[in-house]
């Protein structure tokens, strides 16, 4: 997994409350679609007109906001369906993190399975940088500091957020939970040598 450590990047504004996991990827996508090849899926249902083509009113299409690796997103941002896919489809759009006001529990911990950092911060903060991004003099470019814990908008002003302390170790190490618990992989063999001694019988036969 990709660490996160300091991210200065393009932010797009999508302020919509309530984009649930289908709106993000529909289901009909995942028939034959899994890990892989689910960007160019990820919001369809806003970024499409019902033929296929772009539709040039969703500000997700709009040329300031391509290549965007930020979301900054409205309240309950990934309610709706467990699928992971959702992550899976944001992150192959290019997304690296969505800051929003609020998130569906299981996505919001999805997230950090996967390499994206979610940002929880007030919705009147969340607002003032979806302003920002949209003033003509301004950048619409944010810095994402993971380590010191702040998003600096182009004007300069710090917002500060927090990250449960485990989760953020994790984000900065690039690991998710089955990569964390191999970092302990020497004393979990000592362990099982110890065990494998002390209790035999739960090891079953041995070859010679």
């Amino acid at each position: 997994m990709e660490k996160f450590t300091r991210l200065d990047a393009v932010a797009v504004p999508l302020l919509l409350p309530n984009i649930d996991t289908d709106t993000i990827i529909r289901m009909d996508r995942l028939s034959t679609r899994h890990d892989e090849g689910l960007g160019p899926f990820a919001l369809e249902v806003l970024r499409r007109r019902p033929d296929g083509s772009e539709d040039p009113g969703c500000i997700l299409n709009h040329a300031r906001y391509r290549g965007a690796q930020i979301l900054v997103a409205g309240e309950n941002f990934g309610c709706g369906s467990s699928r992971e896919n959702a992550v899976w489809a944001l992150a192959q759009m290019g997304l690296r993190a969505v800051i929003a006001p609020s998130f569906g529990e299981i996505f919001f911990g999805n997230c950090f399975q996967n390499g994206m950092l979610p940002i929880v911060l007030p919705a009147d903060e969340v607002r003032a940088i979806a302003d920002a991004l949209q003033t003509p003099a301004h950048s619409p470019e944010l810095t994402i500091d993971l380590e010191q814990e702040v998003v600096i908008t182009a004007a300069g002003r710090r917002v500060p957020f927090h990250v449960e302390a485990l989760r953020r170790t994790m984000l900065l190490a690039g690991l998710d939970q089955i990569g964390l618990t191999l970092t302990h992989e020497s004393a979990i063999a000592a362990f099982q040598a110890r065990d494998r001694i002390a209790r035999p019988w739960l090891y079953g036969a041995t070859r010679a």
